[in-house]
């Protein structure tokens, strides 16, 4: 598998270009704010061919750039249908005072071709095959996307604002939900082996393992009896929006 990733725009949200090797087709994730020029030039350096767009959330930091970079190659983008509307009102996923500061200086709108995600579907794009978790709390419709391991390429788990390298996603914006961002890392991070190499929306890459044993909020999560109903007491610094 080949994967090339940069950070974008205001927050330096990560947006990656996945295929099964350079030189062939592409499935672009998160082309957020500024990430249209980043794109281009990647495309054109690695010799790839985009096939779609998908989207881990709504937020206008993971999707600003979503429909200029589908609409330049005609491909179709996906998205959770409970965030669907941030794409035409990125304002209401953001709060008001956040989403006032941004509308000048975005275009939002859906892309001409508009797909929806479902919980457990299987993508079969660019020779890649991708399973789909959501995984709300950051925000309602939240996923998660796991490619399989492939010979010594182990598995790869795009995790979007779920989970970052010694910390989570933010759950203070509307749709966020704290109890369901615990649940979300029980039920889809839990299970995953050790080895999967973790490519987060905000920061550096990291592995299950590694944050198994250090992340306060996988560690609250998998101790015995965790409480996952009560408030942020766990600590780590959040990322992005």
């Amino acid at each position: 598998m080949f994967i090339a990733g940069f950070p974008a725009g205001a927050w330096g949200t990560n947006c990656y270009l996945v295929a099964p090797a350079a030189g062939e087709e592409c499935v672009i994730v998160d082309p957020g704010h500024q990430a249209a020029a980043g794109v281009e030039e990647a495309l054109r350096e690695h010799r790839l061919k985009p096939v779609a767009v998908v989207l881990t959330h709504g937020h206008i930091d993971h999707t600003a750039s979503v429909v200029p970079v589908a609409g330049a190659h005609g491909v179709p983008a996906w998205i959770h249908p409970d965030d669907r509307y941030m794409l035409s009102d990125p304002g209401k996923g953001l709060g008001r005072a956040i989403g006032q500061q941004l509308m000048g200086e975005i275009t939002v709108g859906e892309p001409d071709d508009l797909r929806l995600l479902e919980d457990g579907a299987e993508l079969a794009l660019a020779g890649l095959r991708m399973t789909v978790d959501h995984a709300p709390g950051h925000t309602k419709g939240s996923v998660t996307f796991r490619t399989p391991a492939a010979g010594d390429v182990p598995p790869v788990f795009f995790s979007g604002d779920l989970l970052f390298a010694g910390s989570v996603g933010r759950t203070d914006l509307p749709g966020g939900d704290h109890s369901a961002l615990l649940d979300s890392l029980a039920r889809v991070c839990l299970p995953l082996q050790d080895e999967t190499v973790v490519l987060s929306g905000h920061g550096p890459q990291t592995t299950i393992g590694r944050e198994r044993a250090s992340n306060p909020y996988l560690l609250q999560v998998a101790g015995a009896g965790a409480d996952t109903t009560g408030a942020d007491t766990a600590g780590g610094r959040r990322r992005g929006l």
